[in-house]
């Protein structure tokens, strides 16, 4: 570095501390350095060779966010950024002179979507004017788990309002508190909800890796089109506890990353037994490093089945033949291909949103009455929208709400019926397939290319999804990318049964490994 390109730097840093003193670290810092589309291992190889810290990369962060997010494309994924980032920054970076890393996330920023609870000084909204100004008193217990990992909680994202779960018509990635976020590769496109600006600050490097929730296809479907990676755990493996709920039988927060290591790394991190969630001592005793064992000979000799008779199978000519590129690529890896799979959904899709009308009623008006909120059930939550609907409800309306408060208790004979006949479905559905060809997972595509963003007809999308199966389910899946249609990503789905998280992220780094090379956005901005 020349003498005038040092002075140059350290001028342009007291520049922005003088107009954010907030957001300073205990000592200027010079950088030159790009880091976007730098994996954990390699930024985590810098800081241990002295070359990078944890400010230093928090502070890359914090300006492209500033960049792109808030100006230049003005993406629009980021709702509110921590003022504490860099001091939490620093203090890694001490610690790791003293003792060393705690692992591979110590010093690496997350970005989490904004109904996962945090104790500081970012709010817990759901995208929800109802909830701004809500601290929680007390961070969710997967936030415990990447704070005690050494991570930066860097900022909170945009997302679906009430995660998607407010009307029929409503825009994907549009909330009353964030406004709508924007597909960075297509900025006129919608980024799927609900998890769009988790996806969408991973897709653009605004980030290292993001968290994200699902109750059905809300992390998987970002991702796809985001052209990332996305997992969604088995249910119970990552913690509910200080997640504003749709529904407790679905519900799950999962990794974002650029690739299937990062993702499984901040996975490795975020699960954990938490006595709150009743789901705490249902699954194995003891949890793999998900990041470890991964290789590019996984594939080999595994039997993959096709499943064919996904929503919308067949309607678009383009993404059948990504489809048909990744059977090909699969069978070049080893794996023994079984097409076609067939599997029984019917009366699935009807008895789950009939679960989560009851259960969303059922499980916010809790989260409402335990958190501090400023409104403590959701009668308050539809009258206050109702008396802020200028700003509340400027493009759609908010009837999915209002249909979930006409519901009764979790003890009524419809709400039982239907979630014992959804759960039957979506578990027979996978395992049959599974058993019947003696298959290690399903694959299918993610969703169909992003569509235009339309705040009067809401999302029009092509119809092409897999998600419920394993949503509906609990069950474990994990999107990858797999092509793009004139530049916009399609991602290739992997399903399996209960725990089989570890197995599927080992197929799909394989094929990862040898596949499609995801192309990123904002490259160089």
């Amino acid at each position: 570095m020349t003498i005038s390109r040092l002075f140059q730097c350290v001028a342009v840093s007291l520049l922005l501390a003088a107009c954010k003193p907030e957001l300073q670290p205990v000592e200027t810092v010079a950088i030159l350095a790009d880091y976007t589309e730098h994996d954990i291992a390699s930024l985590q190889t810098l800081m241990q060779k002295g070359e990078l810290s944890s400010i230093e990369l928090t502070r890359f962060y914090l300006d492209r966010i500033e960049a792109i997010d808030q100006n230049g494309p003005a993406l629009n994924s980021i709702i509110e950024v921590n003022p504490d980032a860099l001091g939490i920054a620093a203090a890694l970076d001490a610690e790791r002179e003293v003792s060393g890393p705690r692992g591979p996330m110590h010093g690496i920023p997350v970005v989490l979507k904004a109904n996962i609870d945090t104790a500081d000084k970012m709010e817990t909204t759901a995208g929800s004017l109802a909830l701004k100004g809500h601290r929680p008193p007390a961070d969710a217990f997967v936030v415990a788990k990447l704070r005690e990992a050494g991570a930066v909680i860097l900022a909170k994202a945009n997302l679906s309002e009430w995660a998607n779960f407010r009307s029929d018509w409503s825009s994907s990635g549009w909330s009353s508190v964030g406004g709508q976020t924007k597909n960075p590769y297509d900025l006129a496109r919608n980024p799927c909800g609900s998890s769009s600006g988790s996806a969408v600050a991973v897709a653009a490097s605004l980030t290292s890796v993001g968290v994200g929730t699902e109750t059905n296809g809300s992390v998987v479907c970002p991702s796809s089109i985001n052209g990332i990676v996305g997992i969604k755990p088995t249910l119970g493996l990552v913690s509910r506890s200080g997640i504003i709920p749709i529904a407790h039988s679905q519900d799950t927060a999962g990794p974002m990353g650029r690739t299937v290591k990062d993702a499984a790394i901040l996975f490795s991190a975020m699960v954990g037994r938490d006595p709150a969630d009743p789901l705490a001592y249902s699954f194995p005793e003891s949890l793999p490093d998900f990041s470890a064992g991964l290789s590019d000979k996984a594939l080999n000799g595994a039997r993959i089945g096709v499943y064919r008779n996904h929503g919308g199978a067949g309607v678009d000519a383009r993404v059948e033949r990504i489809l048909e590129d990744t059977i090909e690529t699969l069978r070049s890896l080893g794996a023994e291909i079984v097409d076609p799979v067939e599997v029984d959904r019917e009366g699935m899709g009807s008895a789950q949103h009939e679960v989560l009308v009851y259960e969303f009623k059922a499980d916010l008006n809790a989260y409402l009455e335990n958190s501090g909120a400023p409104i403590n059930n959701l009668a308050g939550i539809i009258e206050f929208n109702k008396a802020h609907a200028d700003t509340v409800m400027p493009h759609f309306g908010q009837e999915t709400l209002i249909e979930a408060q006409a519901k009764g208790p979790l003890t009524d004979d419809a709400y039982l019926e239907a979630l014992a006949e959804s759960k039957r479905i979506a578990r027979n559905g996978i395992d049959n397939a599974l058993e019947t060809h003696n298959l290690d997972a399903l694959i299918a595509p993610t969703r169909g290319t992003a569509w235009l963003t339309d705040h009067i007809n809401g999302d029009q999308s092509t119809g092409i999804y897999s998600s419920s199966l394993a949503a509906i389910s609990g069950y474990a899946s994990i999107t990858v990318p797999a092509g793009d249609i004139l530049g916009l990503p399609i991602g290739i789905s992997f399903i399996g049964t209960a725990y089989s998280d570890e197995k599927l992220i080992k197929l799909a780094y394989a094929f990862e490994q040898g596949g499609y090379k995801r192309r990123p956005p904002f490259k160089n901005q």
